[in-house]
């Protein structure tokens, strides 16, 4: 799975979304709050991998933030990191199977792409990307090439 460019100065605004999100379903997005940590680092770990519940922690090392999560009925449904495996790194980002197409995903990338972008970013990486057709259409994302394994090469597997 390669990596994948976005321009950070050239950004769709990412409000109306956010908005969308919360009229029709109930959904905000928004940084974690630290004492949100622990259950954060849960949620990714359990629900998606191991090692991303240990991004969310590194994400979560930072000031400002560098973890956002999509929030429906006082539960989290959805996660997105910046600045977790590399400095200017998009990844990880995870929502919940039920919550798809919802446009959770989306939010939560554009979002935290705009994060990049106030903290003096020019560029974002998304790290070892599965869906490229998405980021593309999203946030403008372009293939980096030869960028597999990147900076995962020799990350220790569990078997």
């Amino acid at each position: 799975m390669s990596d994948m460019l976005v321009k950070l100065y050239d950004l769709p605004e990412y409000a109306p979304l956010l908005a969308t999100l919360e009229k029709e379903h109930a959904i905000t997005i928004r940084p974690l709050i630290a004492a949100e940590k622990h259950l954060v680092e849960n949620f990714a770990r359990d629900k998606f991998s191991p090692y991303w519940g240990s991004e969310v922690s590194i994400a979560c090392s930072h000031q400002p933030i560098g973890c956002f999560i999509a929030v429906h009925d006082n539960h989290i449904v959805g996660f997105a990191c910046i600045n977790a495996t590399m400095k200017g790194f998009f990844g990880p980002t995870g929502v919940l199977p039920e919550y798809r197409g919802k446009n959770i995903g989306a939010a939560l990338c554009l979002y935290s792409m705009h994060k990049l972008k106030e903290q003096g970013y020019g560029y974002g990486i998304i790290g070892g990307v599965g869906p490229k057709e998405f980021y593309a259409k999203i946030v403008g994302a372009t293939e980096i090439l030869d960028s597999t394994p990147g900076v995962y090469k020799g990350l220790i597997r569990v078997k």
